[in-house]
């Protein structure tokens, strides 16, 4: 684990953590705590809660503080904890935002607000109002493709101006754009891609917030040594060795539910049930995705 820094707030290998469900639906807050351990104990410094890859719009607000609270309790003391406040609801992610503080989260994910396509003076007005509403600092989350919404270089300097917004999750693929606005603004840059995370590092990224480090934390934690070490080669052989695990857990766009089923097929997790709209994976997906934790010599590893 690298601890956190001013140039790593939330230190540098995170995880967008799935939500383990009984087959019934119900949050099971056991699976996520022995989950979330394992995570902490596999080359995590950082866990992200009530992501979209946790499946956020189909969780309610007892049950997201529910699953802070219990994560908190069991990693708080090792690793940061970093809950989702996503809406196109200001109110509602203001809500979020102070129900994951009392909750005892250690930062905010703040995604620029989906479907209603505001101005970017609305955004700037969205995320002030959520990172005005704690004393948490607030990672900002940069996702169009599911947004809709990007976030402009002038929005981006006026919410950098705030005390409490202190990092960035990048998914927009622009590496170009990437670095100059870290170099602009002094946020913490994160990739939100993991297909992308060597070329974000060496474009001056702190860390990653991954979906594959549900597998593969050891080895994402192992290229940023690496790449801090100066050893290059080194960190992209360690990449190249889990590049069929990213394809498997992120090729198809249903991260949430390809995690699942790499984690539950790992021992990880009882059960790979996840709401509606989303289903579980079918046995031949659940399949595909064992078959790239074997070409990424990490089926049964990591669960023993």
């Amino acid at each position: 684990m690298l601890p956190a820094t001013s140039s790593r707030p939330f230190g540098a290998v995170l995880t967008a953590m799935v939500t383990p469900m009984g087959e019934d639906g119900a949050v099971d807050l056991d699976a996520a705590v022995a989950l979330a351990t394992h995570l902490v104990d596999h080359g995590h410094d950082g866990l992200v809660l009530n992501g979209t890859t946790g499946e956020s719009p189909t969780t309610h607000a007892p049950e997201k503080a529910e699953l802070i609270r219990a994560v908190v309790a069991a990693v708080g003391d090792r690793a940061a904890v970093v809950a989702g406040a996503g809406s196109n609801d200001t109110l509602h992610a203001v809500r979020m935002a102070e129900q994951a503080a009392e909750a005892g989260a250690d930062g905010l994910l703040v995604v620029s607000p989906y479907y209603s396509r505001p101005s970017q003076e609305g955004v700037v007005r969205h995320v002030t109002a959520v990172a005005d509403s704690t004393p948490l600092p607030v990672m900002l989350y940069d996702v169009p493709g599911r947004t809709g919404v990007r976030f402009a270089p002038a929005t981006l300097d006026a919410l950098a101006a705030h005390d409490r917004v202190v990092a960035m999750k990048d998914a927009t693929g622009d590496l170009y754009a990437a670095a100059q606005a870290a170099a602009r603004t002094g946020l913490a840059w994160y990739s939100g891609d993991d297909s992308l995370y060597l070329p974000f590092l060496a474009h001056g990224a702190a860390g990653i917030v991954s979906v594959v480090g549900h597998v593969a934390g050891p080895q994402l934690a192992a290229i940023t040594a690496a790449h801090d070490a100066g050893d290059h080669a080194r960190a992209l052989q360690i990449f190249l060795s889990i590049a069929p695990a990213i394809d498997a857990l992120n090729g198809q766009g249903f991260q949430a539910v390809a995690a699942k089923a790499a984690v539950w097929s790992l021992g990880l997790i009882p059960s790979r049930h996840l709401r509606l709209p989303n289903v579980a994976a079918p046995d031949e997906d659940v399949e595909a995705v064992r078959a790239g934790l074997r070409a990424a010599g990490l089926d049964g590893v990591l669960a023993a």
